[in-house]
């Protein structure tokens, strides 16, 4: 018997929960609509055991299609503002598209995979300037931080829209390929 097991096995213990008394009668005051015995839910015609989604291992439920992949014209722009979001929206944008985008195409999650990682490390690097302003110096490093995310950004969303791969100096690898 393993930990949280009782005697009597999961059997008797879900036919108690779900279906009421071992002689088939009902507990008082339990609610309609609760679990069956033998652990289906009441839901869907066909009886579908899943809520909706018709196999084990199956990515979408039913009535959802999986993301459709972007032209390279739609890539390259949604690279391209990603870039340029990143350098006003620091690690905000590049979160957001690389998780809303990176289903869409292999060109546009790249980019958004490069743009998290370099702003990732640009965050890290504000906080250490926050943290070393008390001695001074940190002004110089937020400075420093600044210029550099924006003048890669800027490099990054030319190449982006010209339809080529970027890849940051100064990155910190937290997202890998």
């Amino acid at each position: 018997m393993s930990y949280g097991q009782e005697p009597g096995g999961p059997e008797q213990h879900r036919d108690d929960r779900a279906g009421g008394k071992p002689d088939g009668q009902q507990y008082p005051g339990q609610y309609p609509g609760a679990p069956q015995a033998g652990g289906g839910y009441p839901g869907p015609a066909g009886g579908s055991q899943y809520g909706g989604w018709q196999q084990p291992g199956q990515q979408y439920p039913n009535g959802y299609q999986p993301p459709q992949p972007m032209t390279p014209e739609d890539q390259r722009l949604w690279a391209t503002l990603t870039h340029v979001g990143g350098i006003f929206f620091n690690l905000l944008v590049p979160l957001v598209a690389y998780l809303v985008l990176r289903d869409r195409g292999q060109f546009v999650r790249e980019h958004t995979r490069v743009a998290l990682n370099f702003h990732i490390t640009m965050a890290i690097a504000y906080f250490a300037g926050g943290l070393t302003s008390v001695l001074g110096i940190g002004f110089l490093v937020i400075a420093a931080v600044a210029i550099v995310s924006i003048v890669f950004g800027i490099m990054a969303a030319i190449a982006a829209n010209q339809g080529q791969f970027y890849k940051y100096p100064l990155s910190i690898e937290f997202f890998k390929p």
